[in-house]
C-alpha cells in the first residue's frame, strides 16, 4: 500500500472511530430508541457509516452489562438479559392483562389494521371497549384511522412501544406458524389450509382507511381520559 493510500485509510479509520463515539453518546443520552435516519440527521454521517458503526458497537457490547439492541426499527442500549434481575427494584410492575386483552392484542398485532368488529369475529366473542382502552393505556395499541365502510369503524394497530416491550426488531419478528406450534400454542394437527397473516404495522394508512379528523369525537374522549 502506498504512503498516500495508508494516509487515506488512517483518516477513514479515525473518522469511523469518531462516528462510533458520537453514536454511542447519542444512544446513551436518548430517552427513546433512535432510528438510523435520526442518527444520520444528528451525527452528519451517511447511513452506511452509521450502520457500520452500529454493527461494530453491537459486537463490542455483546459481553457487557448493557447490550446494543435493535427494537422497533430503532437502536437502543438495554440491560443484558442475564442481569435484568438486578433492575427489578426499579421496574414499575406492569398490570397483568386479562385473557381477553391478551387475545385482542395478539389479533391486532397479526391482523392490523383491524376494527373492533373484526377482532370480535376472529375471537368469536364480543370485545368490550374497556379491553381496547386498557391496551391503549399500556401504549401498545393505537387508533389508526377509520375504515371506509358503513359506520366508518375505527381501525387499530400496534405501536413502537409494543415492539420495544416484547423485544421485537420489527413486526415481522412475531412468531410464525412453526414457532407457535413448537411452543405448544397451536395444535400440531391444525388444518393444512390454516395460515397466519403477515403482520404490517406501517404508519401509512391503507387504501380502505381514512385518517382520524382533528375533531373526531374519539380523539376528544382520549383527551378527556388523560
Amino acid at each position: 500500500m502506498s504512503e498516500a493510500a495508508e494516509e487515506i485509510a488512517s483518516i477513514q479509520d479515525a473518522r469511523q472511530r469518531q462516528v462510533e463515539r458520537i453514536i454511542e453518546a447519542l444512544l446513551f443520552a436518548a430517552a427513546e430508541p433512535l432510528s438510523v435516519s435520526e442518527l444520520v440527521r444528528r451525527s452528519g454521517a451517511d447511513a452506511l457509516i452509521i450502520q457500520k458503526a452500529l454493527d461494530h458497537l453491537r459486537t463490542q457490547y455483546q459481553t457487557r452489562g448493557v447490550n446494543l439492541v435493535f427494537v422497533s426499527d430503532r437502536w437502543a442500549f438495554r440491560t443484558a438479559e442475564d442481569l435484568s434481575f438486578l433492575m427489578s427494584e426499579n421496574v414499575v410492575e406492569q398490570k397483568r392483562l386479562s385473557r381477553a386483552a391478551l387475545e385482542t392484542l395478539a389479533i391486532i398485532a397479526f391482523h392490523q389494521p383491524v376494527t373492533r368488529a373484526e377482532v370480535e369475529e376472529i375471537r368469536g366473542v364480543s370485545t368490550s371497549k374497556g379491553t381496547l382502552d386498557v391496551l391503549m393505556e399500556t401504549g401498545w395499541v393505537r387508533m389508526r384511522g377509520r375504515r371506509r365502510t358503513p359506520g366508518r369503524p375505527v381501525t387499530y394497530g400496534t405501536t413502537p412501544e409494543f415492539l420495544d416491550h416484547f423485544g421485537l426488531g420489527t413486526i415481522k419478528d412475531l412468531p410464525g406458524l412453526e414457532e407457535l406450534k413448537g411452543a405448544g400454542l397451536l395444535d400440531s394437527a391444525i388444518p393444512a389450509s390454516f395460515s397466519i397473516p403477515s403482520p404490517d404495522d406501517s404508519l401509512d394508512l391503507t387504501e380502505d382507511e381514512d385518517p382520524l379528523d382533528s375533531d373526531d369525537p374519539l380523539l376528544d374522549e382520549e383527551v378527556q381520559a388523560e
